[in-house]
Parts: C-alpha cells; sequence; structure tokens
C-alpha cells in the first residue's frame, strides 16, 4: 500500500504540473492542507519536505512554502539550445569555456556523429549558467567540416544561432536522461556537493537533411533543472 504522504506528495506535484499552482504561488498553510487531504500535520510535512528535497517547493522563513521558482525546466520536444531555454524564462545565459580542442573522434563520437576515425572534431568543455548560476556541466562534440569556417566564439557561445545564420536548418534530436553521481571536478565545476544526485543527458542533433551535427553529453544539477514531457 502507498504511504499517505507519497499520494499527498503526488497529487501536489501534479496540481504543480497542471497550472493549478503556478511558479512562485504561495501554498496553503500546512494546517489547511492536513485538513484537505484529511492527515495529520506530521504527515503533510513529510510530502512537503520531499517536495522541497526536489526541489519542486521551497520554504521562506516567516512567509510559508511557494512552488519553486529557482528550476530551469526544459520541454522534452523538438532541438533547442540552452540558450534559448533560459531567455524563454526570463533568465540570462552565460558560457564558461573549460577546454576547446581539435581532435579526431573517439568511438563514441564516430557512431554518433557519422564521421570516419581519421578525420578531425571540434570538442569543447563547458558551464552553462542561468543568472550566473550554474546549471550544467557539458562536452559537446561538433565534426569540423561543419564548422570550418566559424569563429571559435560563434561555435562556443551561440553555436545554433551561427548554424541558422549560415542557411542551415536544424531538425529532430535524440536524448537519453539517467541519474548518477558526479565526479569531483564536475562538483566543483557546478558548485554542489558531490554526493548530490545529477541528470545526466546524452544528446544528438540533426539538420533537417538527417546529417547529425551536435553530440553533447550534458550533467545538470538535479535541483536546479527538470524535463517535462509534452505530447501532441
Amino acid at each position: 500500500m502507498t504511504p499517505a504522504y507519497i499520494k499527498i506528495h503526488d497529487s501536489i506535484k501534479k496540481s504543480i504540473d497542471e497550472g493549478h499552482w503556478k511558479i512562485g504561488q504561495r501554498l496553503p498553510s500546512e494546517r489547511d492542507l492536513a485538513d484537505h487531504f484529511a492527515v495529520s500535520r506530521m504527515t503533510l510535512r513529510q510530502a512537503v519536505s520531499l517536495l522541497v528535497d526536489e526541489g519542486i517547493l521551497e520554504r521562506k522563513v516567516g512567509s510559508g512554502t511557494f512552488v519553486a521558482s529557482s528550476r530551469v525546466q526544459e520541454k522534452m520536444r523538438g532541438t533547442t539550445s540552452f540558450t534559448e531555454i533560459i531567455k524563454s524564462q526570463g533568465k540570462i545565459p552565460s558560457t564558461k569555456l573549460i577546454s576547446y580542442e581539435r581532435s579526431h573522434p573517439n568511438e563514441q563520437e564516430v557512431r554518433h556523429l557519422n564521421v570516419k576515425p581519421h578525420s578531425y572534431i571540434i570538442r569543447m568543455e563547458r558551464i552553462r549558467y542561468a543568472d550566473k548560476v550554474p546549471v550544467l556541466f557539458e562536452v559537446t562534440s561538433v565534426p569540423e567540416r561543419l564548422v570550418k569556417d566559424f569563429d571559435q566564439t560563434e561555435i562556443t557561445e551561440h553555436f545554433f544561432q551561427t548554424l541558422t545564420n549560415h542557411g542551415y536548418e536544424i531538425g529532430k534530436s535524440q536524448q537519453t536522461i539517467s541519474a548518477t553521481i558526479p565526479d569531483s571536478q564536475v562538483a566543483a565545476y557546478l558548485e554542489m556537493p558531490a554526493s548530490a544526485a545529477i541528470l545526466a543527458l546524452t544528446q544528438v542533433s540533426f539538420l533537417t537533411d538527417g546529417r547529425p551535427f551536435e553530440y553533447v553529453r550534458s550533467q545538470y544539477v538535479g535541483e536546479r533543472f527538470e524535463f517535462y514531457l509534452e505530447n501532441n
């Protein structure tokens, strides 16, 4: 049998997902919520604490409990750049470049980018920020033949826009998500405890003609980012 606090957790999360409670909105008091769900305040508090731990709710001392406004959301449909996602939510995106190199592709890059082992790719490591808060660390690989006429800044700071400006049309993407624990270096980059969970995303993005143009391995801070699905 599902514990009562889990049922309450799921009910509150569903209400938030469906927009009944908006981002930044204050929830009713613990007493009112406990009465609504016909449970003790202790049981209600368990559910709320779990939602706070997941980053869905946030407590403000002296003010109450609110729907968290600090998470960035990415809709799992189509192909959208991180910069566009951040701007669409009223936040300021920024990037810190950790490394940028020209290299022969490894086995995974050969497979995902459909390139030859003796060809060259551009591989870069970046930290991506929203309002100066680190959200993800990513390793991005792109075929050199596609970007040989681009400046480094065009690739590292606004790659999708650069492709569009040069007449390329961006198509679909394939994404795989899993939960994991970061290594100490990634945790330091993201200013998070090494024991905290992260969301690991692998994405291959394609042009409308079917050519893969980007292979990305990203690690997102779980409490600062969430993915959601939307079906037509």
